[in-house]
């Protein structure tokens, strides 16, 4: 049974994530976060629940032993994110951290959680590729640029599978509430797809030693481009934001 670190399983994500893993019956998770009120709920799995601040190396140390994968999503979600007050020690700290420790403790797999926010940047009606130069549009983006050249780093100077997954508008999709933005839908990401998602990245085979894959739902227009992400695992998303908003297209 393999071993699995969950970094932010308090968060939005994290809770989605461990309640999916915990679903295919193979996996002992490690869930830790820095809000552990919100593990309460996971208290009575055979799971282990602990505190982890990933800005301390040592506790970083501490808990990637006997690991087998990391999947790495704790963070500050904000776009809005203040670097000083917030993304320096999360995203920049806490990101080196992370894969220095699963380095040092031979994990076999990082997934890191990246965003589209890392190519923001670029015009609304310029779809880019995992190829495409970063343009972030904000400092969280930045830090999430950070992530994935400390990713491409660890994989091919120190020989650590490394993954990440440009996140787009996650499960951001409310009918009854504010509709949402052309961009929005573009950029939408339903809890189903990301899992089926994450689940290939987990399992796949043969794949280069960094890849990014692209984290959007099967729109009818999307914000990044997903053909490489299908080719590289197998990605197969069903969900579309613009049909979940009523939209109908008639094509010719």
């Amino acid at each position: 049974m393999q071993k699995i670190l969950v970094t932010g399983a308090a968060g939005k994500i994290g809770q989605d994530v461990t309640r999916f893993l915990d679903t295919q019956g193979n996996y002992q998770l490690r869930l830790a976060d820095i809000n552990l009120s919100a593990l309460e709920t996971f208290k009575d799995t055979n799971h282990e629940i602990i505190y982890l601040d990933v800005s301390d190396l040592a506790a970083c140390q501490e808990f990637t032993k006997g690991i087998d994968i990391v999947i790495h999503l704790a963070g500050n979600p904000s776009p809005n994110a203040d670097f000083y007050g917030s993304l320096l020690e999360n995203h920049i700290k806490g990101t080196y951290n992370i894969f220095r420790s699963a380095s040092d403790n031979n994990v076999s797999k990082v997934i890191v959680a990246s965003s589209a926010q890392t190519i923001e940047g670029y015009p609304l009606d310029f779809q880019p590729h995992a190829y495409s130069p970063t343009r972030p549009k904000n400092m969280y983006g930045v830090s999430k640029c950070f992530a994935e050249a400390v990713a491409s780093y660890f994989a091919y100077e120190e020989g650590l599978q490394s993954i990440a997954i440009r996140i787009g508008a996650y499960d951001d999709y409310n009918p009854n509430g504010k509709p949402l933005t052309a961009r929005d839908m573009s950029a939408y990401l339903s809890p189903e797809d990301f899992m089926d998602l994450l689940l290939k990245s987990m399992t796949a085979k043969n794949l280069p030693p960094f890849s990014i894959l692209h984290g959007v739902s099967n729109n009818r227009f999307k914000r990044i481009d997903i053909e490489g992400t299908r080719k590289l695992v197998g990605y197969s998303p069903s969900s579309d934001a613009f049909v979940l908003s009523g939209i109908k297209f008639f094509d010719s």
